[in-house]
C-alpha cells in the first residue's frame, strides 16, 4: 500500500466540510490516512477510538456522504480519487473486490453506488419474487439482511410499543429504514425514536395515528431523535444547572 495520501481543497475547504464539528473532520482525516489504495476502510471503529472519536462522529460523514458505507461495515471514501492519484508501481488494488464491483466513478472522480441488476447479482442469499422491468428494482423481498439491518426487530418493537400490526416484510417499510441505517442510525436510535413519539402520542386521539413507519422513519427521524436529547436535559435551577 503506497505510504503517501493527498487531501483535495476541493473537498476540505468546502461549507459542507468546515461546518461540520473539529472532531468529525479529523476522523475523516485519519479514515484517509488509512485507507487502501482504492480507499476502503475495514476496521472504522478501531481509528475512532485510536483518536478518541465518536460513533456520532462516523454517523455524520456517512450523513454528509463523505463515507459509503456497506452493509457488512466497511466503508469507502467518496471523494477517494477526488483526493488521490498513485501511480502504478505503488498501486496495490484492494481486496474488497466484491464492495468494489458496487461503485462507479463518476466524472468528476467521486465514487457512488452502481444501481444493481438483479438479473446479474451474484447474491449470497435466496431472494423472493422480484418483478424486472421497472426503472427501480426492489431486491429486499424475502431476502435475508445482516444484524445492522434488522427490519423485523424495529417493527416488531414498534408494534409493542404501540400495539399495532404492521409487517416487516413491506416493501416502503424496508425502504425507510435501509435509508436510515444508510445514514448511520443504529437500532438504538430506531428504539428511541419509538419510544419519544409513542410517550408523545399514543394517549393523543388525533396524533396516534402519526405512529406509523412513513412517519416515524422518515425524513424527520433525525429530529425525533434528538427530541430525546431535550428531554433529557436535567432541570434548570437558580439560573443555571445545580446550585452550589
Amino acid at each position: 500500500m503506497a505510504q503517501r495520501r493527498m487531501f483535495s481543497k476541493k473537498v476540505t475547504d468546502t461549507d459542507t466540510f468546515l461546518d461540520m464539528p473539529l472532531s468529525t473532520q479529523a476522523l475523516y482525516f485519519h479514515l484517509n490516512m488509512h485507507a487502501d489504495d482504492d480507499g476502503f476502510i475495514d476496521n472504522t471503529k478501531t481509528i475512532q477510538r485510536m483518536i478518541g472519536s465518536s460513533d456520532d462522529d462516523r454517523k455524520l460523514l456517512v450523513a454528509k456522504q463523505f463515507l459509503l458505507p456497506f452493509e457488512n461495515g466497511l466503508v469507502v471514501i467518496k471523494d477517494w480519487r477526488v483526493h488521490n492519484y498513485i501511480q502504478g508501481d505503488r498501486y496495490h488494488k484492494t481486496q474488497y473486490i466484491n464492495e468494489k464491483s458496487q461503485l462507479v466513478v463518476e466524472e468528476n472522480n467521486m465514487y457512488t453506488k452502481r444501481i444493481q441488476d438483479v438479473s446479474n447479482m451474484d447474491t449470497q442469499v435466496r431472494l423472493g419474487k422480484v418483478r424486472l422491468g421497472k426503472d427501480r428494482k426492489d431486491i429486499l423481498s424475502g431476502s435475508e439482511e445482516p444484524d445492522q439491518l434488522s427490519y423485523k426487530e424495529v417493527v416488531d418493537y414498534l408494534n409493542e410499543k404501540t400495539g399495532s400490526k404492521y409487517r416487516s416484510s413491506g416493501t416502503k417499510t424496508k425502504k425507510l429504514i435501509k435509508a436510515r441505517f444508510n445514514e448511520g442510525f443504529s437500532l438504538d436510535d430506531f428504539r428511541t425514536v419509538i419510544d419519544v413519539k409513542s410517550k408523545q402520542w399514543l394517549t393523543d386521539q388525533k396524533m396516534k395515528q402519526y405512529l406509523r413507519p412513513e412517519t416515524l422513519f422518515g425524513t424527520k427521524f433525525e429530529s425525533y431523535l434528538n427530541e430525546n436529547q431535550v428531554t433529557s436535559k436535567p432541570a434548570m435551577k437558580n439560573g443555571g444547572y445545580g446550585t452550589r
